[in-house]
């Protein structure tokens, strides 16, 4: 029953922080240390996030509908390959496969040396301040029809920088977009498009690990987290698209820095263990 209950409360966390640029991973990470509880294991973290992916399924289902039925139509039908949905399908494709590469080329680095808090902390200050200065001075004028396949793999590449905890799959991926001039609603779209293989990949491919290895769960609680993370991410998605269509991420940015610095602080203080 505790374990369901710690469970519940990771997926609470996992749903809160998926979709918000501040690292569900480091989240993860460092509340379960605060709590006294250890780290959940990089399977748990893997597979719990499939929840808050199901979530993007069901919110962009009409978008993803139809960018998966164009793109099929067009390997049989050469008319249709110049279509828009149909170059979103490569693009999704194409900058998925830099976090596939690397992610299964650094499993085992990922899953003992990046979750040091160490470094977690210090990514989610250098990577927050990075998405400052994105956001800051990001030109915010082309729509998400003016991506093109070098748009795409640059993005693609910076979510391959979130297999470190601390960097944030969405906020690397908004961040690279805002360099490259893109709408902050644009740029968070195309984010969380571009997280649905990479991230329902992994939770598959750690799916083995989930009844032992360094996993401190169980399938039950497992389940369980991943059912409460699919529910409180729907309404997390909702939340931000509307959220960055009027406002910037600077409050994102203080956060990661705040909570950076705090998770060193109690570390070189003792209060935490990396």
């Amino acid at each position: 029953m505790l374990d369901l209950l710690k469970a519940v409360v990771l997926g609470l966390i996992q749903g809160l922080t998926e979709f918000l640029p501040i690292s569900s991973s480091a989240h993860l990470r460092i509340f379960p240390e605060l709590f006294g509880w250890g780290d959940p294991g990089a399977a748990f973290t893997a597979v719990v996030q499939i929840g808050t992916e199901l979530a993007v399924l069901i919110y962009f289902r009409h978008d993803i509908w139809r960018i998966a039925s164009t793109w099929l139509r067009s390997l049989v039908q050469p008319e249709w390959r110049g279509h828009v949905d149909v170059r979103m399908g490569w693009y999704i494709i194409f900058g998925s496969l830099p976090i596939v590469v690397l992610g299964i080329a650094l499993k085992d680095v990922i899953e003992q040396d990046f979750r040091s808090l160490w470094i977690i902390g210090t990514t989610l200050i250098v990577l927050g301040l990075v998405l400052g200065i994105a956001d800051k001075f990001g030109r915010n004028d082309r729509a998400i029809k003016k991506m093109g396949l070098r748009d795409a793999l640059l993005m693609g590449l910076a979510q391959a920088a979130a297999l470190v905890p601390g960097v944030s799959r969405s906020g690397a991926t908004i961040s690279m977009g805002r360099f490259l001039g893109f709408e902050r609603a644009a740029a968070t779209r195309f984010a969380f498009l571009l997280a649905i293989p990479a991230v329902v990949g992994a939770g598959l491919f750690q799916l083995s690990e989930i009844p032992g290895g360094d996993n401190a769960y169980g399938w039950g609680p497992t389940l369980v987290g991943t059912v409460v993370s699919f529910i409180v991410g729907y309404a997390a998605i909702a939340w931000l698209l509307r959220y960055v269509s009027t406002n910037s991420y600077t409050p994102f940015v203080i956060y990661r820095v705040l909570l950076g610095s705090a998770v060193l602080v109690l570390l070189g203080a003792g209060v935490l263990t990396a």
